[in-house]
């Protein structure tokens, strides 16, 4: 008989009425290495923002511009526009735009949402970036 609790008495001490949680494995994401990947969890926070803004017309663009103290710097925004040479990608009916020039830079990209007592925001993880700044807005 084991002693879960530690007094000594081979039982365990769990309060009456207790419920047990199960905590899922994560869901994993194949992630594509020729194209920018969205996890569900973005996805999911893109489409509840894009509820917010009440317009039908804009999907989320990602972009690279030049700056940050790395070198180059990840934006992400809501875009009605289309522009020449634009890659857009389909995750379950949200469409997610990367300009030609950005193409290169995101290619492989995940794109995730973290929502933690210490960190909130969208977050990218790139195989492309060869480093980054400590703040993690930037990269080169």
């Amino acid at each position: 008989m084991s002693d879960q609790c530690g007094c000594g008495t081979g039982h365990s001490h769990e309060a009456p009425g207790a419920t047990t949680t199960t905590v899922e494995a994560p869901v994993t994401v194949e992630r594509r290495e020729d194209q920018i990947n969205l996890s569900p969890v973005a996805a999911g926070k893109v489409k509840s923002l894009l509820e917010q803004e009440g317009r039908d017309d804009l999907q989320l663009r990602i972009s690279v511009q030049p700056g940050g103290c790395s070198g180059l710097r990840y934006q992400l925004f809501f875009d009605e526009r289309s522009l020449d040479g634009d890659v857009v990608t389909d995750f379950d009916g949200l469409s997610v735009v990367v300009d030609r020039m950005s193409v290169p830079y995101l290619s492989g990209a995940m794109i995730d949402f973290v929502d933690s007592i210490e960190k909130q925001g969208f977050t990218i993880d790139n195989p492309n970036a060869t480093g980054s700044c400590a703040c993690g807005d930037s990269f080169h």
